[in-house]
Order: C-alpha cells, then structure tokens, then sequence
C-alpha cells in the first residue's frame, strides 16, 4: 500500500523539478538578453548611417550599413598610439602587480611567518586610510616620474584587495603537508613557491591578473595627472580627445540637412568609440571564464 504513495511523490517531486528547471531557464533567457541587448545594440548602431542612428531606426541590427565611424576614429594616428600605450601599460602593470601581489600574498599565508599579523595590519591601513592626490603626485614629483611611463605602471603597484583573496586562496587550498614534503627533498622557499604553489593556483592567478589587467586597461584618471606629453597617454585619453576634436557648435548651423549629418556622425562616433575601447579586453574573458568561480570562491568566501 506504500509503494503507490512513493510514486506520487516521486511524481509530484518531478513535476515540481520541472517546473522550477523551466521557471530557472526562463529568467536566464531574460537576463542574457537584457544583458546581451545593449552590446548588439551598441555595436549596431556603430555600424548603421548616421541618419539610421539619430532617427531610431537601430533595434538590433545595423541599418544601413557603413564604416564611417570607424574609418573617422582610426582616421586619428594618435589613436594608434594610445593603443601601444595601453597595451604596454597594461602588460608591464599587470606583470609587475602579479609579482608583487604573489611575493606579498605567500608570506602572509604561512602560519609560521614571525610577525604576521603585524605585516598584514600594516598593509590594511591604507587600505582605509589614503594620503589622497596631493601626497602622490608630490611622490611622484619627488621620484621623478612625471609624465613618464613609470607613473603608470607603478601607480598602484599592488592592490590589497587583491592581496587578500590570494593570501587566502594560499592559506586554505595549498596543503601545508606539501611544504614538508618538498623540505625533505630539499626544496627553498623560493622553489617551493615557484615549483608548486604557484603551478597549483592557476585559478586564482587567472581571475587576479583580469582584475589587474581591466584596471589598466579602463584606466584613465593618472595619465591625466601625471601624464603631459601626447605620445605617452593611453587609448581612453586619446578618444576622450578624438571625441571633443569633432564637436562643433551646432547652432552655428543653418542648414538643417547639414545639420542632421552633422548629429548623426557624432553618435556613430560615440558608438565606434565604445566598441574601439571595449571590445579587446572583452576577448580576455573567455580564456579565464572557467577559473573565474572557483578562483574567486575560494580566495573570498574562506578564511
């Protein structure tokens, strides 16, 4: 007599499964295409006539297709240049901050570290407690390094933040029975932290360089203080330029015809310019998307 109450349960189990796997699935439609929505329309719209963007005819696809915004944006030479900019700030930082982040982070995760605490107290302090612009620009004065490369790469060498969810991931995912395996054969410091902890954290070293390297690549705010000289600025100073160099005063215009020329340019422009700066670092994604979880899982969540 109890197995048909089973099997009504089970029944009523799996219809419930099924409706929360189709409710589930249908919010995660919705939420790609709202998230989806503004890139496509984006990259649309930079694509379409001018006349096409102003008048609203962009919903998803490109009307009329044209190249005009890109060929007026990579018309500037000095776009190409703050291209090289950044990719060199971005590669030269994200290395540096790496390093230091690693060599900082794998101390503080050993237990027998003498002075620990103190190390790491003292690295939490300007994490809440900044200086402000005046006592780094006056830093960077004093070292020299106005309007030099190094003002860049340099200026935030290390994100405590950062250094936190390594030293944690350290602390809680590398074994210490590994560090007393690789004493009795004889293995430093130094190669048990390039030998094997470091082959053993490629999770957390995916989703900590990402971090780094979109920080670099989006930044703008300290080439604009430390930077003076055109040819070292990076890419988002340089379309912030290219933009402003084709804004005119509109109501200098009579001609309504030119007039709405005139509009449409600037938004495909505006468009060509979102995808110019967005699209590279947006390919680095894919290749760190599956250690991105459980990188930043373990590193935050534990501890």
């Amino acid at each position: 007599m109890k197995k048909p109450e089973n099997n009504q349960n089970e029944i009523g189990l799996c219809r419930a499964d099924r409706v929360m796997r189709n409710v589930v699935m249908t919010l995660m439609v919705l939420l790609v295409i709202i998230i989806l929505y503004p890139l496509i329309y984006v990259v649309s719209s930079s694509l379409s006539s001018g006349s096409a963007v102003t008048t609203g005819r962009v919903l998803l696809w490109p009307v009329d297709p044209s190249l005009n915004g890109y060929k007026i944006v990579f018309s500037y030479r000095a776009v190409w240049t703050g291209y090289l900019n950044t990719i060199i700030y971005t590669v030269a930082g994200t290395a540096i901050n790496m390093i230091l982040t690693t060599l900082a982070a794998y101390p503080l995760s050993r237990r027998n570290f003498y002075g620990r605490n103190f190390f790491m107290t003292l690295f939490l302090i300007p994490m809440f407690f900044s200086g402000g612009l005046i006592p780094n620009y006056i830093l960077m004065t004093k070292l020299h390094l106005t309007d030099t490369r190094w003002s860049i790469i340099l200026s935030g060498a290390i994100s405590i933040y950062n250094l936190i969810i390594m030293r944690t991931f350290f602390q809680n995912s590398i074994p210490g029975e590994l560090l007393d395996a690789a004493r009795i054969d004889g293995i430093t410091d130094v190669g048990y932290l390039t030998r094997i902890v470091v082959p053993l954290s490629k999770p957390i070293f995916a989703v900590i360089t990402l971090y780094y390297a979109v920080a670099h690549w989006n930044s703008y705010f300290d080439a604009l203080i430390y930077l003076r000289s055109r040819d070292l600025q990076p890419l988002q100073l340089i379309l912030r330029d290219v933009m402003n160099s084709v804004k005119v005063d509109l109501t200098q215009i009579r001609d309504a015809v030119v007039l709405a020329k005139m509009i449409g340019a600037a938004d495909v422009m505006k468009y060509a310019l979102i995808v110019v700066s967005t699209v590279p670092i947006l390919f680095a994604y894919p290749f760190v998307q599956k250690f991105f979880q459980k990188g930043v899982m373990i590193g935050s969540v534990k501890g």
